[in-house]
């Protein structure tokens, strides 16, 4: 769904959506998270050269679960055939992959696990109120995964530091998102609530604190890092990070004007597409930082191994939606009080 789509649906243009947020498209999924999620799945488990029955762990990183019990992660597990695999949900919002790499390292590391596959899948378009211009556009659908495993060799998330600031969930928030007491009453309405300069703030201030603290953690400063991946929520917040660290914006990876803001998912997907372009070289010392609702905050060290291409690529795939976006949406649409059936191909 292109900025021009957008304006097609509430009062925007393409200049006033890009210059607030460097977005000019975002992509609708016409499945469930947990399929694009096993999509995902197949693919690293292919690039990494491994079979599904390998792994120990499955971990979804997602706000938008398919399902809350049985968790989203088990239907992953059994869809790819991942026999001997545990499997669990983690909700951090958009850090949910960051906290969901994080805690798999960590079971490696402490010989627990050996191979993990962490994907981030969001649905986020479900959570959209096509009433509120200022949000609506900022968010789109996406997977993206990885595989990691124990290795001698000192790769991988060598550190990360995980937050949350204090006193902040209201400015990001989605109200009845959950299992309350509103579901059993008629006064269900998905609404998400941002308060953008709060967000702004709080993000800033929330991803260099975390950045700083691995870089201390691991006796590297700025110019030691290759690449710098960020959370792709808003491209301001990402030059105002740039700008604080003092780190120049061609060694970090920008690709929201792509997918929007895609939630857990946004970090593996601009991964995969650095990779793709050529950006990721072998032995890179890789930053990333990442930002959601609660507000939790994040950051990481990657240091990457030898091999940038993948081992073997998957034919699994999913079915294309046969109609438009409008058609794709109709429903969501109209239930926020949006008329657009003059949109809806025939």
């Amino acid at each position: 769904m292109t900025n021009d789509d957008m304006a097609k649906i509430v009062d925007t243009n393409d200049e006033w959506i890009f210059s607030r947020s460097g977005i000019r498209q975002r992509h609708y999924s016409h499945v469930t998270t947990g399929e694009m999620g096993w999509l995902a799945g197949e693919r690293a488990l292919a690039a990494a050269g491994i079979s599904a029955d390998e792994l120990d762990l499955v971990i979804l990183g997602s706000t938008t679960p398919e399902e809350y019990c049985p968790n989203t992660a088990s239907i992953i597990k059994n869809k790819l055939g991942a026999t001997k695999a545990a499997a669990f949900d983690l909700n951090s919002a958009c850090t949910s992959w960051l906290y969901g790499l994080n805690a798999a390292t960590d079971m490696v590391k402490s010989g627990s696990i050996k191979k993990a596959l962490v994907i981030g899948a969001e649905r986020i378009s479900v959570a959209m109120d096509w009433s509120k211009r200022e949000s609506c556009f900022l968010f789109g659908d996406g997977a993206g995964a990885v595989v990691i495993e124990a290795s001698e060799e000192k790769t991988g998330l060598l550190s990360a530091h995980m937050s949350c600031v204090p006193d902040s969930r209201e400015c990001l928030h989605i109200p009845k998102w959950g299992l309350s007491t509103m579901h059993w009453t008629d006064d269900l309405h998905v609404s998400l609530n941002f308060e953008g300069q709060e967000i702004f703030k709080s993000a800033v201030k929330g991803m260099s604190e975390s950045i700083a603290e691995v870089l201390r953690r691991e006796g590297l400063t700025a110019d030691d890092i290759d690449l710098f991946v960020p959370h792709q929520a808003n491209v301001r917040i990402i030059q105002a990070l740039a700008k604080r660290l003092n780190f120049p914006m061609e060694k970090i990876m920008v690709c929201i004007d792509k997918y929007a803001n895609t939630s857990a998912a946004a970090i593996p997907l601009a991964l995969c597409d650095a990779l793709a372009e050529g950006r990721v070289k072998p032995g890179m010392t890789i930053l990333t930082a990442s930002f959601g609702a609660g507000l939790t905050c994040g950051a990481g060290i990657i240091r990457w191994g030898d091999r940038v291409e993948p081992l073997q690529h998957s034919d699994a795939d999913i079915a294309p939606f046969e109609g438009t976006v409008f058609d794709l949406m109709k429903d969501s649409f109209a239930y926020y009080g949006v008329d657009a059936e003059h949109l809806l191909s025939k």
